[in-house]
């Protein structure tokens, strides 16, 4: 039997990197569903040009790590919160359909969570690549088990998206862990070509 597909959701670069609109769009049009803005420092026009580059038709698929009030106002995916914006209580204004998430660094954190996100990031779980010395945090069994416990949770139970270090070839092992999904920077960015290293992993994903 084929196994059911996984949520694949690329994140930018932290910083702009050449020709960086022109490749999203790409990976748009070739079936990325979500694509996730982070661009610490940036301001709001910043992101508001980066955003205006992007063919109109995917940008409901775009979701802002800073500058939410952009969400509602240019029709965008969703807004993902950071750990300090989750500390301040921040509650962007969003319209039906568009999503929320967060990213946890423990599994303590996403069990004690009750605001409900569409899904959350849950990180590193492998050795990261894009970061120096930021090393996995968890064994897989250890996830495996606690994501089977999270399922069966009366209530709210939420979706949770591996990140950190995530290849091609660690996608199975993601897959069967049970997570939703696998977020993907560095397996992307550092690649000669994104675009084709983003359509291997959507290949696998799917």
């Amino acid at each position: 039997m084929r196994p059911a597909p996984m949520q694949l959701i690329v994140i930018s670069p932290p910083h702009a990197v050449a020709h960086e609109s022109t490749l999203v769009s790409e990976m748009l049009a070739a079936g990325l569903t979500r694509f996730h803005v982070r661009k610490p420092g940036w301001g709001l026009s910043e992101m508001a040009a980066y955003v205006a580059a992007i063919p109109a038709e995917f940008h409901p698929r775009l979701v802002l790590h800073s500058h939410h009030a952009l969400v509602a106002e240019l029709g965008l995916g969703g807004a993902h919160l950071t750990a300090a914006a989750r500390a301040a209580n921040t509650r962007p204004t969003l319209a039906p359909g568009q999503s929320l998430s967060t990213s946890f660094h423990t599994l303590a954190e996403i069990r004690q969570h009750r605001r409900r996100y569409n899904y959350v990031f849950l990180s590193p779980i492998f050795d990261s690549l894009s970061k120096e010395n930021y090393a996995a945090a968890f064994d897989l069994e250890t996830v495996a088990e606690a994501l089977r416990q999270l399922r069966q949770r009366p209530g709210y139970a939420p979706s949770v998206v591996a990140l950190g270090g995530i290849d091609a070839p660690r996608l199975a092992s993601v897959r069967q862990a049970g997570f939703a999904g696998a977020a993907v920077l560095g397996a992307v960015w550092q690649s000669p070509d994104p675009v084709a290293a983003f359509r291997t992993l959507h290949s696998l994903a799917d």
